[in-house]
């Protein structure tokens, strides 16, 4: 009898396969970190075939840890990191290019170039989405640019583009599928079709014919094969929409903020496209099977825990990401230093490709513990940019935010997120919120859980913070992240 559901969750720096019991509790876990590839200033890519390897290792770990067989397993899912492109050949397999990650910036002269033709907003009514390097559209534009005979190879329908959800379901099962989360974070896909839109391909330059078929989020797509062998491969979902659905956002006005690399606001908007008036991301929220799609808006911050590994890799300010929060705890405060992680730019609500990182306020008096704090304040700040704008465009005011992710054990980093949003945090006793929202739309195919309710039932929250600051002193600290902020922009042309 099968017991449990399991998940890739397939991240930014590493590589997770967790399995869910139906309560939503997790019975094996393992992860693995990949490679980070850095080509020139500004580039950043993965070897898809490191991450396809990496994803067979952890789902035999887990398994075998938890003296499990994939017998076990009722059906699996996928979350994946989104606007990654990656190409491969068709009848090899082999991709033809390391994969262009979503926080790289080499499209920036191509955004440049086509929001001259528009306007940086030219294809927001039809994808929710503004021109920049973010999506994966521009990046799959730029291999066929540069790689010799690509788009003479594309165009005969030799090669197949996928973000990594398509490349990892493409190695399991050989089909050549993706779902509407990750769709419509490639701007190739109509919200209102939930199809690739022929006027965007042409806009774009990219053929029909490598892109992958737009299924439901949860939907049996096949028998995987490898170390899934026979399981049925039956959820799809971007790893934010999945973190949606893990923290059982299921109504209008629910929201929830994912802590990892980056920092991602997610709010669930319901059955209708919001159309966002502050530079929000009108998206995909999840689809189930044959029921209507939920829509979101959504607030992406780039750099979050990446900034604290920078200062662990780049910096050696901390030998471990784990001793940061020790580090900040012993400055009572920032010493009014602020740090604005515009590494790759700034995403929602500023979209500013050309701002860069900067350290702001510094005096002799500065030292480790207020850089240590200052970074870890940013995620708070640029969080609380986002949920500004997003209760402004929606007019629901947040009751309480949901957070999940690796960070949100960070306690100082939490409590400060609740005073500078002035607004109580929930964390959930499962913070794995992203796998278990994979787990949930694989195990809802195949009728593990019966429906959403049994998501909402298994939701419980984990610890809550509520806002203790003083108002002048939040003020004060917003007002002036404000200002390092605006001193990041422009940087390059």
């Amino acid at each position: 009898m099968t017991r449990y559901v399991g998940a890739i969750d397939q991240g930014t720096t590493s590589t997770r396969f967790i399995v869910f019991d139906r309560a939503g509790a997790v019975m094996a876990s393992a992860q693995k970190e990949h490679r980070q590839i850095f080509p020139r200033p500004g580039w950043v890519e993965h070897d898809p075939e490191e991450i396809f390897r990496t994803t067979c290792e952890v789902i035999a770990d887990a398994l075998k840890g938890a003296n499990l067989r994939a017998s076990d397993l009722a059906a699996a899912g996928i979350t994946n990191q989104r606007e990654t492109a990656v190409i491969w050949e068709r009848d090899t397999g082999r991709p033809i290019h390391n994969a262009i990650v979503w926080m790289d910036a080499r499209t920036e002269k191509l955004v440049a170039e086509m929001a001259r033709e528009g306007g940086a907003d030219r294809f927001r009514a039809s994808t929710g989405l503004p021109l920049a390097t973010y999506f994966s559209a521009l990046k799959w534009r730029w291999l066929l640019d540069h790689l010799p005979e690509a788009r003479r190879r594309a165009e005969k329908g030799d090669l197949l583009f996928g973000t990594i959800d398509s490349w990892l379901a493409w190695r399991l099962t050989g089909r050549h599928v993706t779902d509407v989360t990750n769709a419509s974070r490639t701007q190739l896909m109509n919200l209102a079709t939930l199809d690739w839109d022929d006027s965007l391909l042409a806009a774009f330059g990219l053929p029909r014919a490598a892109l992958p078929e737009i299924r439901s989020s949860s939907e049996v797509l096949g028998a995987a094969g490898g170390p899934l062998a026979g399981v049925p491969l039956a959820g799809l979902l971007g790893d934010q929409h999945a973190a949606l659905l893990g923290q059982a956002c299921l109504w209008p006005g629910q929201a929830k903020n994912t802590y990892g690399t980056g920092c991602f606001l997610l709010m669930n908007s319901g059955e209708r496209p919001f159309p966002s008036q502050s530079g929000l991301l009108t998206t995909l929220g999840y689809k189930l099977g044959d029921a209507k799609a939920v829509y979101a808006l959504e607030g992406s911050v780039a750099i979050a825990g990446a900034l604290v590994q920078w200062l662990r890799d780049n910096l050696g300010i901390i030998g471990s990401a784990g001793e940061i929060e020790a580090l900040a705890a012993s400055a009572p405060d920032n010493g009014d230093v602020y740090f604005v992680p515009a590494f790759s730019g700034l995403y929602a609500p500023y979209w500013r490709a050309g701002a860069r990182g900067i350290v702001a306020g510094l005096t002799r008096f500065a030292d480790k513990r207020h850089i240590a704090r200052a970074a870890l304040e940013a995620t708070a700040f640029q969080t609380r940019d986002v949920l500004d704008v997003m209760v402004r465009d929606s007019g629901v005011a947040m009751k309480e935010l949901r957070v999940d992710g690796g960070m949100v054990v960070n306690e100082l980093l939490m409590q400060f997120q609740s005073d500078i949003l002035n607004a109580p945090l929930a964390r959930p006793k499962v913070i794995e919120t992203t796998a278990l929202g994979a787990a949930y739309a694989a195990g809802l195919a195949v009728g593990f859980w019966r429906s959403t309710a049994e998501i909402e039932e298994n939701w419980a929250a984990d610890r809550r913070w509520l806002p203790q600051m003083d108002e002048g002193l939040r003020g004060n600290l917003h007002a002036s992240w404000g200002k390092a902020v605006l001193r990041s922009f422009d940087w390059v042309d």
